[in-house]
C-alpha cells in the first residue's frame, strides 16, 4: 500500500518589482500606517511616475529602490544640501535647449514649402525656449536668492496720545490775509481763589444797576388807520 503523496502549496506569484513596494518595518507602526506616511509624503507617487516613464528607455526598474532614492534626496534638501537639486534643473535647462534647436532645424526644413509646419514647429521651439530660460533663472534665483527692501512700520505698542493743540510755549499761528480766524471755546471760570474753576454761582439777576440787561418795553408804534 503506497502513501499518498503530502501535496506542497506553491508560493503565489510574486508582483513585478516595479509595482512591488517592500516597506520596511518600524517599530509601533502598522505596515498600513507606514504605507499611507509614504504616499501623503509624496514618495511613492513620485516613484511610480518616474519607473512608469522610464521603462521604456530603462526597463523595469524597482519601485522599493526609487523610492529609496527619493527619500535621500528629499533628506538632502531638508538639510538644506540642494547641489541634486541644482544640477537637476542644470540638465533640464540644457535637454530644453536641445529641444529647442531640434524644433527650430525642423522649422527652417519647412520653411517656405509647408508654412503651416513651419509655424508649428516655430511655436513649439520658442515655448521650449521660455521654459529654458524659467529654468536658468530658477536655477539662478537658488543660488543667488533676491535681496528683499521691507520698509519698517513704525507700531507703538499700548494706546497712543495723539494731541492735537499747539505746543507748550508755542506762538499761535495767525491767520492768513483774507481768512477768518476762528476764536477758541472758552470755559467761563471763576479766579477768586488763583485756581481756575467753572463759575456754577447762578446769573445776576436783571435790574436798573445793569441797565444793558434791561428787557426790552414795549415800543411806541404808530397805530395802523
Amino acid at each position: 500500500m503506497t502513501k499518498p503523496k503530502k501535496e506542497t502549496a506553491t508560493p503565489a506569484a510574486q508582483a513585478p518589482k516595479s509595482r512591488r513596494l517592500e516597506v520596511p518595518a518600524r517599530p509601533g507602526v502598522s505596515d498600513d500606517r507606514a504605507i499611507t506616511d509614504m504616499l501623503a509624503a509624496g514618495e511613492v507617487t513620485g516613484a511610480l511616475a518616474m519607473v512608469g516613464f522610464a521603462a521604456g528607455d530603462h526597463g523595469e526598474l524597482s519601485l522599493t529602490d526609487m523610492v529609496e532614492s527619493l527619500r535621500a534626496s528629499g533628506e538632502a534638501v531638508n538639510r538644506g544640501d540642494l547641489r541634486a537639486a541644482e544640477a537637476m534643473l542644470n540638465a533640464q535647462a540644457v535637454a530644453l535647449n536641445t529641444i529647442f534647436g531640434e524644433l527650430a532645424r525642423r522649422a527652417a526644413l519647412n520653411m517656405g514649402t509647408y508654412m503651416g509646419a513651419t509655424e508649428t514647429y516655430l511655436r513649439l521651439a520658442l515655448k521650449a525656449q521660455s521654459q529654458s530660460r524659467a529654468t536658468v533663472e530658477t536655477l539662478a534665483a537658488i543660488k543667488n536668492p533676491p535681496v528683499v527692501f521691507a520698509r519698517q512700520a513704525n507700531i507703538a505698542h499700548g494706546p497712543q496720545q495723539v494731541n492735537n493743540g499747539p505746543a507748550p510755549n508755542s506762538t499761535p499761528a495767525r491767520a492768513h490775509p483774507g481768512k477768518t480766524a476762528s476764536a477758541p471755546t472758552e470755559l467761563l471760570e471763576d479766579r477768586t481763589h488763583g485756581s481756575p474753576q467753572m463759575d456754577t454761582r447762578a446769573a445776576p439777576a436783571t435790574g436798573r444797576a445793569h441797565p444793558q440787561l434791561e428787557p426790552v418795553g414795549a415800543l411806541d408804534r404808530p397805530a395802523h388807520g
